[in-house]
């Protein structure tokens, strides 16, 4: 039998709804979502970044629709695309329709500034419906309801969630359920207790995001706290990662939190040391070049960089693959045996050699065909 790896608590229990091709909420897998910097009235350079997105493995794709302009991109987009597509719509609720009409596997809708969202709610769910199409109710922290400013002072979890069960109701009373949740706010604290608020109050799919996090270094922070505990709770059925980087780097934090938390198949994994006054190599120099080496390796591979003889040995010795390093050389550990020891110099080299052996001995992960690294 396939060994079932081990998580910190159960899902939570979410009802499924469909994205596209993707299915969000009950058992699928939390599912990877990004968006777009491109203009997307540039239709090749926002095609090109979905793809790049695809590549690095995004589930899902927001799109940006600010005008009419972008509107009228929307359906060669969404059928070119080779993950689902949600249009993302502020303030224009004649743009909800349209992102419908264009194909558009969702749409992300954000109660607080559409202009009397709460009247169209009826006719957005009728059409909705008869396409096929979800959406995401997207409280937001920048962005919330007035009124419920006035009442609580600030953007509380209280009024987040407040906000999002009562657009909720509004959809359920017109009998459409094809929809998912968000309660973004920039403070990781606000953002998880929002969060747990709103679980408690219905089986909603939510759509896990700590809003403008920040530069990538404090954004990545900030996300993987709050989704770490968010997650490691069972709440959370997709996720975004909002940073001020490239959006491959919001796919790859969003993958790397999840194989952490192992609710994604571990793929590759560089263990080493932090290096101390006992390390007799260039330990950092050693880790940084093995994982550029190894970079887009997809397979589930764990290789041991370490520095002393304290630790290296048998941490090398726990990997698939290892070295346990000192006085200018290394022993290169396969699978918990010694095969060879090799002077600094040729450390890196042999380990990319037997990285590449190993995966290409490996069957099909569950992203595919094992991808051999070349040096």
């Amino acid at each position: 039998m396939p060994k079932i790896p081990e998580v910190l608590s159960p899902r939570r229990k979410s009802r499924e709804i469909k994205v596209g091709s993707v299915m969000v909420g009950g058992n699928a897998p939390v599912s990877v979502q990004s968006m777009t910097t491109t203009p997307t009235t540039d239709i090749n350079a926002t095609l090109q970044q979905i793809a790049e997105l695809t590549a690095a493995g995004c589930d899902i794709v927001r799109v940006a629709c600010p005008s009419r302009d972008d509107a009228e991109a929307l359906p060669i987009i969404a059928m070119k695309s080779q993950i689902p597509v949600i249009a993302d719509i502020h303030f224009q609720p004649n743009y909800v329709y349209a992102a419908i009409d264009a194909g558009c596997a969702a749409v992300r809708v954000n109660p607080g500034n559409i202009r009397k969202f709460d009247d169209q709610v009826g006719e957005i769910a009728k059409r909705a419906k008869a396409a096929g199409v979800s959406l995401r109710i997207g409280v937001n922290a920048g962005s919330l309801d007035p009124r419920l400013l006035q009442k609580y002072g600030k953007a509380t979890p209280e009024a987040l969630v407040e906000s999002a069960v009562w657009e909720a109701s509004l959809f359920e009373e017109h009998d459409f359920h094809d929809f998912k949740i968000s309660v973004k706010h920039n403070d990781p604290i606000v953002m998880v207790k929002a969060y747990r608020m709103l679980a408690e109050r219905g089986d909603w799919p939510l759509h896990l995001g700590v809003t403008e996090a920040g530069p990538a270094f404090q954004g990545t922070i900030k996300s993987a706290t709050a989704f770490g505990i968010l997650l490691s709770e069972g709440i959370g059925d997709t996720i975004r990662v909002s940073l001020s980087a490239p959006p491959v780097e919001e796919v790859k934090v969003g993958l790397q939190i999840l194989q952490s938390l192992n609710l994604r198949e571990r793929k590759l994994e560089i263990v080493s040391c932090p290096s101390c006054g006992r390390a007799q190599v260039d330990v950092y120099t050693l880790a940084d070049e093995v994982t550029k080496g190894l970079e887009g390796m997809s397979v589930p591979l764990r290789v041991a960089v370490m520095g002393c003889v304290v630790n290296g040995p048998g941490e090398a010795r726990e990997a698939d693959l290892g070295v346990a390093s000192g006085n200018g050389k290394g022993q290169i550990f396969v699978k918990g045996e010694v095969i060879k020891t090799v002077p600094e110099s040729e450390i890196v080299a042999t380990l990319i050699q037997e990285a590449n052996r190993l995966a290409a001995e490996m069957p099909d992960s569950e992203s595919g065909t094992p991808e051999v690294i070349t040096a």
